[in-house]
């Protein structure tokens, strides 16, 4: 190459990194830029994956096995995301095939997750375990991501931004130790222990480092994301709509990233064929075929419809009288979802296997106010990331047609009882040496148990604190410090503090968490940053000085 040639492509280098560092905001810019530059994994070219091949006879009938298990995860699906529960855009957006499940299924109308957000509400579903109890109280995250993204910013206008510890680095692990403990018992480990052929297919988030995978954890097979969130298609695919983000820190870095590729067991990283959710599905449906002649566990993982937001054009162009362009990428998600969750019903039936199977949906924790769409949670406060209902409270359903009559359930359940109810479905043997904090639902579903399966519920985060006792529920934070209390049998959505009237009620349950407290282990890894959380607006409207908040470590 010629020298001038050189000094052309120096002058050229130096003027992408200048233009970035204004244009992106000083150094956070030259961050995303070595994001988007230097750090991307590039995918190998998509290939066909070769799953196990069952038994093409079944050796009993499906009547005389256990049931198949099939637990289909959404990922930050909000509460009021689901036409059973009102629907997007006023009920105008309807999820027929997921409220499907809710009709011919049980309703667990009062349902929690593990945790309010994805990585340790997964662990909770796979051990039947609080995440707390065995240090998986933290989403994974990396040093340098956590600084960048704690940093990335509206402007100094904004009251409330996001903190990085840098006390809390030393001692940090390397990203490649962070992830779920293999001496945990999942439930793909109880179910294969039982005879099951145990398949994943999705988002993890327990771990991407090969001792980690779910391959690591009990599944036969797996066809995973190696990222808490990953890209729907290519942003510069012509099938594709995309609706960028310039309020949210996480979806910054992940256009910046951009995150594509999925690893087969082991394998290297390769690209999708297709938009993720009907790629997933694609592969849930061959699963299905092929082991339809044995009893089968299929963890069934979406990411959507978590950000980035990305929409098929035909999903999007479907939508049109939705005059909103980010809401309607996130119907278009949302309209996606439902309809892929049709086709894995679909063939169930098909295959003559959907009596004889017990499928279960849910989200793995309310919907995000990143996005900056209204109402995802209605009619409850508060987003992913709060202990306030919208964080925790989420859709669940449980469809077996030999095994369950269709109805609903009202009294407290969890994500921590899917372990123990799909384990005792299956026949598997549910570990007696440690605390398994679900209950088989089972008995109540079926009206053979009364009362309610658990008195108790807790979460921790940090030193941020829930606790629903009977239909009491208490929040203990320490940004802002904080205590709020409400009766949930006359004021539901919580909007009536009463933690300053009822000071016995406060001094009892703080009692409670105080004993929860000190029956759980020390985090695994520490949190590296805390964002700001408000919990009755989007990240998209502005701050105000009375407006109700709180952080939440990370």
């Amino acid at each position: 190459m010629s020298k001038s040639k050189l000094l052309w492509s120096a002058l050229v280098v130096v003027g992408v990194l200048v233009g970035g560092y204004f244009a992106l905001g000083g150094r956070i810019g030259l961050a995303l830029l070595w994001v988007r530059y230097g750090m991307r994994e590039r995918p190998e070219p998509s290939r066909e994956v070769v799953w196990q091949n069952g038994p093409t006879q079944a050796a009993a009938a499906a009547a005389d096995r256990p049931p198949n298990i099939v637990l289909i995860v959404a990922d930050d699906l909000g509460y009021n995301d689901v036409s059973n529960h009102g629907g997007l855009d006023a009920g105008r957006v309807k999820t027929p095939n997921i409220d499907r499940l809710a009709r011919e299924g049980v309703d667990l109308t009062t349902a929690y997750s593990g945790s309010p957000t994805c990585a340790p509400s997964r662990a909770a579903i796979m051990t039947g375990r609080y995440p707390t109890r065995y240090g998986y109280e933290f989403t994974p995250t990396a040093k340098n991501f956590m600084k960048i993204v704690t940093q990335l910013r509206r402007g100094d206008q904004q009251l409330h931004h996001s903190i990085y510890f840098p006390e809390r680095e030393q001692g940090q692990p390397e990203m490649a130790s962070l992830g779920l403990p293999t001496k945990e018992i999942t439930l793909a480990r109880v179910l294969g222990g039982a005879g099951y052929h145990t398949v994943h297919i999705g988002k993890w988030h327990l771990g991407d480092a090969p001792q980690f995978r779910p391959t690591a954890h009990g599944f036969d097979e797996s066809l995973a994301l190696p990222y808490g969130a990953a890209m729907f298609l290519p942003e510069n695919d012509p099938n594709v709509v995309n609706a960028e983000s310039d309020i949210d820190p996480l979806d910054r870095f992940i256009w910046a990233a951009h995150p594509w590729g999925v690893h087969f067991g082991n394998g290297k990283l390769f690209a999708p064929k297709k938009y993720l959710t009907d790629y997933f599905t694609d592969e849930a449906v061959k699963v299905i075929a092929q082991n339809r002649n044995r009893p089968f566990f299929l963890y069934l993982a979406y990411n959507a419809p978590h950000t980035p937001l990305q929409a098929t054009r035909a999903d999007y162009d479907a939508l049109s009288d939705i005059k909103d362009h980010r809401l309607r990428v996130y119907a278009a998600m949302v309209k996606s979802l439902d309809r892929n969750i049709g086709r894995v019903l679909e063939t169930l039936e098909q295959q003559g296997i959907a009596d004889d199977t017990l499928v279960i949906f849910t989200s793995d924790n309310g919907g995000t106010h990143v996005v900056g769409i209204d109402g995802l949670n209605a009619p409850f406060r508060g987003w992913k990331a709060t202990y306030f209902e919208g964080g925790i409270r989420v859709p669940m359903y449980m469809r077996w047609p030999r095994g369950l009559k269709p109805g609903k359930f009202a009294a407290p359940a969890s994500h921590l009882d899917i372990f123990s109810t799909a384990a005792v479905a299956g026949g598997a043997k549910i570990p007696t040496d440690r605390v398994i904090d679900g209950v088989d639902l089972l008995p109540f579903l079926r009206g053979e148990a009364q009362g309610r399966p658990h008195r108790t519920l807790h979460w921790r985060t940090d030193r941020y604190f829930a606790i629903r006792d009977g239909d009491l529920k208490m929040q203990i934070a320490d940004r802002p410090e904080k205590t709020w209390l409400y009766d949930l049998a006359t004021d539901p959505f919580e909007h009536e503090n009463l933690a300053s009237r009822r000071p016995a009620d406060v001094a009892a349950l703080r009692g409670e968490l105080e004993r929860f407290d000190r029956a759980q282990v020390k985090p695994l890894w520490n949190s590296l940053g805390a964002g700001y959380i408000p919990i009755d607006k989007t990240l998209a409207a502005p701050q105000q000085s009375g407006d109700e908040y709180v952080y939440f470590s990370n």
